[in-house]
């Protein structure tokens, strides 16, 4: 905890403040300010909800809603490295359904789950908005595209 009995540190307070200055509204900022947050801890607990929900003068409920609402918010701890594979229509006719079962495969877990070393977390993504490039998938913020199962590991590897 800070000084001020937030989890969250003074740095991320100010960017959450200077992001509330762009919007009409503070609440308006929860997307940013969780995305702040996120980036920090790694997830969204409920401390952190707590913590925003202070920040910008809101309900927990509020926060929360967002946090639940968005597939880029994790409200479980995850894998150092988040890897989300696009599920939408344009990935799917391209063999994302593949992609989803041979990136399970090799890292020996199930959608969902992480790896034992903590590295990884799979999970499905409705849209990640690359569909030019389908199948596609994003380990924490880089986008892959274009997959093709045997080149998996080879990705994965740089991760490592």
């Amino acid at each position: 905890m800070t000084e001020s009995g937030n989890v969250l540190p003074g740095a991320i307070i100010k960017k959450i403040e200077a992001e509330v200055g762009k919007y009409p509204t503070r609440r308006a900022a929860v997307k940013s300010a969780l995305r702040y947050a996120q980036a920090e801890f790694g997830w969204i607990s409920e401390d952190v909800v707590k913590a925003v929900a202070e920040v910008l003068d809101l309900e927990r409920i509020e926060v929360f809603e967002v946090a639940t609402f968005y597939d880029m918010f994790y409200t479980r701890p995850v894998g150092r490295f988040p890897v989300r594979v696009c599920t939408n229509v344009s990935c799917l006719l391209r063999g994302a359904d593949g992609i989803m079962n041979s990136l399970c495969q090799r890292l020996g877990v199930e959608a969902g789950e992480t790896t034992a070393d903590g590295r990884f977390t799979v999970f499905p993504a409705e849209c990640l908005g690359a569909c030019g490039g389908a199948p596609m998938m994003a380990v924490g913020d880089d986008y892959h595209e274009d997959l093709e199962a045997d080149g998996l590991d080879e990705i994965l590897e740089r991760y490592r």
